[in-house]
């Protein structure tokens, strides 16, 4: 009766997101449309001769006719540019690249089964959670395999089932953006946030580990709060398994297995002693060679090449000692396999990216983020209620638009340079976009690996569909969306770095 009344209140408004969200073209074409609209909103705006004052050089920004020769010839000239000059695209590739062998080989499988695997009883929940939270390093592994796996162990102490799917639902995708390591989505994101500032500030940069001291802390809060979640509500909400499912056993780590995540941790051990080695003395080898600074060094610029090396040579070592690697072109086949399944990520790259620069070039941006800034300065909302409406848009399109690189393209080039004029810097405006953006991707049915989910969930219980689903997720979602934003709220009210380098306001630089 419970189940029933739950799933009944949230098939009307389910109904209505899948209709609106089915409504919507795939991202990249909706990037054509919205490349469409800023080539007639350029005319438009230049024909009514709409301007700003550019914040910096004090200079009066005209918007640009793009439907005019000087746009044509933009352009025909800069097309290619846009794409292979995207800032994430390449970081993005080459970190992919190097997490492929880790993938290949079966390390990062290895490595998750081996976290979950060990967990006693008592700490079994909170091992799913954090092996959720890390998968992220891995791309979509968790949700191919540490979701099933999950629900198949937690079965093994006594535990429903659709329980452990939920919790690692929860870490996987419920804390996408946290995480104790960097992942493939940090470079990506941060890319596009760079990109975005420097609508305002041509030489901002935004590093990848940007956000990093606060991703670390909301995995703290991610496993804390999904183990709450899910032993004192999800459970008990579930009971005892009933289903007709006959629960398999759990294959254990071969000695192979074992003996490549020796090798691979060692040469984890000795990749992060030599960054140490390199980075700790006053003239370490990983400084500022003209100024001794960690901030500003080589090491921090290169956090993409540290990614790749990990994830090449780890795997590397894992894969020969297993045997699933036996020869180069092994290797080589386990790069090319999964660098092709980056194909739609290029598609929609190369229109992202016109779009952003279009949108820059016709100066659209720049005058939306004065006159915006401009009305939000006068209506005097303060810096946290600010950023609270920032998030809660973001939940609403999210669950509209599932990709999280297309929304954050779509909304950075508004938004950042916006809030840049307000005082907020692009981190703290990255930072509030993640926690929304994680939160409503366990409750959005167009989110991509959804049906994936359900499918796993009708493995246990045949009756199972969206509204089940939706209903052992939602008190993760909406607790993950008060807590992670009220972290949010303390590390602004304290004044604590988002990340290595990491401002959280933004000050303009001297004319």
């Amino acid at each position: 009766m419970k189940k029933a009344f739950i799933s009944k209140r949230l098939f009307g408004f389910l109904g209505f997101i899948e209709r609106v969200g089915n409504a919507l073209p795939h991202p990249a074409l909706l990037f054509v449309l919205l490349t469409g609209g800023v080539l007639i909103g350029s005319a438009i705006l230049s024909a009514i001769g709409l301007s700003a004052t550019h914040p910096i050089t004090g200079k009066l920004m005209n918007s640009v006719n793009l439907l005019s020769v000087r746009g044509l010839h933009f352009v025909l000239t800069d097309m290619v540019k846009n794409f292979t000059g995207f800032a994430p695209l390449g970081t993005v590739l080459v970190a992919i690249l190097g997490f492929s062998l880790a993938e290949k080989s079966g390390l990062l499988t290895a490595l998750l089964r081996s976290i979950v695997l060990k967990a006693p009883r008592p700490l079994i929940i909170p091992a799913v959670l954090l092996a959720g939270v890390l998968s992220h390093t891995a791309g979509d592994i968790g949700y191919v395999l540490l979701i099933p796996l999950s629900a198949l162990i937690v079965s093994q102490v006594g535990i429903h089932p659709l329980a452990g799917l939920a919790a690692s639902f929860a870490g996987v995708s419920g804390g996408f953006a946290a995480n104790f390591l960097l992942s493939t989505a940090d470079p990506m994101l941060s890319g596009i946030s760079q990109e975005a500032a420097r609508i305002i500030d041509s030489t901002y940069l935004v590093s990848p580990v940007s956000n990093w001291y606060f991703m670390a802390g909301s995995s703290i809060l991610i496993v804390g709060l999904g183990t709450l979640i899910t032993n004192k509500i999800v459970i008990p909400f579930l009971g005892p398994y009933k289903g007709g499912q006959v629960l398999e056993k759990v294959e254990r780590l071969s000695s192979k297995d074992r003996q490549g995540l020796v090798g691979a941790g060692l040469v984890l051990m000795a990749i992060i002693a030599i960054i140490l080695w390199g980075a700790i003395p006053t003239d370490g080898f990983l400084r500022d060679p003209k100024s001794g600074d960690l901030l500003h060094s080589p090491l921090l610029k290169g956090v993409v090449p540290i990614i790749f090396l990990i994830g090449a040579l780890t795997g590397l070592v894992f894969g020969f000692i297993t045997k699933r690697f036996k020869n180069q072109n092994d290797v080589v086949n386990a790069m090319q396999e999964v660098m092709a399944t980056m194909a739609p990520y290029l598609v929609l790259v190369f229109f992202a990216s016109q779009f952003i620069s279009l949108f820059n070039f016709s100066n659209v941006g720049l005058i939306f983020a004065v006159h915006g800034s401009e009305f939000l300065r006068e209506t005097g909302i303060p810096p946290i209620p600010l950023i609270l409406l920032f998030i809660l848009l973001t939940c609403l399109l999210d669950l509209v638009i599932g990709s999280a690189s297309a929304k954050w393209a779509l909304m950075a080039p508004i938004f950042v340079p916006m809030f840049m004029l307000v005082g907020f810097a692009p981190e703290l405006t990255q930072a509030a976009y993640r926690i929304a953006d994680s939160v409503v991707n366990i409750i959005s049915p167009l989110m991509s690996y959804f049906p994936l989910i359900l499918a796993f969930a009708i493995k246990y219980d045949a009756k199972a569909k969206v509204g089940t689903v939706i209903a052992l997720m939602l008190p993760y979602s909406l607790s993950f969306l008060l807590f992670w934003s009220a972290l949010l709220f303390f590390w602004i009210s304290f004044e604590i770095p988002l990340g290595p380098g990491s401002n959280l306001w933004f000050s303009m630089p001297p004319k």
